[in-house]
């Protein structure tokens, strides 16, 4: 009788060895050797563009990049507002990894260089992802869902009001078009003629 419980126990404690290295393996299996924009999207995009938009005098001093990412960060929307609530660019970040941004940027790191250091520090940092962009130039707008509709709204800082039918939020895309996408607008047009 305690030779099968000891076998059990061994069995037990086997068992529990083989799931720990398998978590150990998987998650080891999953981290990056770079960042870039298929593996990181947002962060080099983002990180990117605020480089981008920095004039030299504030590039080469690591305080002033510090305050323009926290500027940079308050006009920021979805994925972006994300990012910034990661690295520490909102008011009601948990924590700051901004100097972790700042102190590369002042050097000239490039942004694809720069988010490998900040997955380092935050592995969640490469999880985020880019909403796919709906082309509205050739689109069937009925075809897309409510939520779909929704997000193009969105993204143009407009709310449906009293929409309470999905043919209600197609109309007011189709009248803000030509304010947010004339291009598109445009093409529309001419595929009716």
């Amino acid at each position: 009788m305690a030779r099968h419980i000891v076998q059990e126990l061994n069995l037990q404690i086997v068992i529990a060895v083989l799931t720990i290295c398998c978590v150990i393996f998987l998650a080891e299996g999953k981290k990056l050797k770079s960042a870039n924009e298929e593996n990181c999207e947002v962060c080099v995009k983002y990180i990117g563009k605020f480089i981008d938009s920095l004039d030299s005098d504030t590039k080469g001093d690591q305080k002033k990049v510090e305050k323009a990412f926290m500027k940079f960060c308050k006009n920021s929307k979805k994925g972006n507002n994300r990012l910034c609530y990661y690295i520490g660019g909102l008011e009601e970040s948990a924590t700051s990894i901004v100097a972790e941004l700042a102190k590369p940027i002042s050097w000239g790191m490039p942004s694809d260089k720069i988010c490998y250091k900040l997955y380092i520090k935050d592995q969640q940092i490469c999880d985020l992802k880019y909403e796919k962009t709906v082309d509205l130039a050739t689109v069937n707008l009925k075809k897309l869902k409510v939520k779909e509709l929704k997000n193009i709204l969105s993204d143009w800082d407009e709310q449906c009001r009293g929409c309470t039918e999905k043919s209600d939020y197609i109309k007011l895309i189709d009248e803000l078009m030509p304010k947010y996408a004339p291009e598109a607008a445009e093409k529309r047009k001419r595929q009716e003629l």
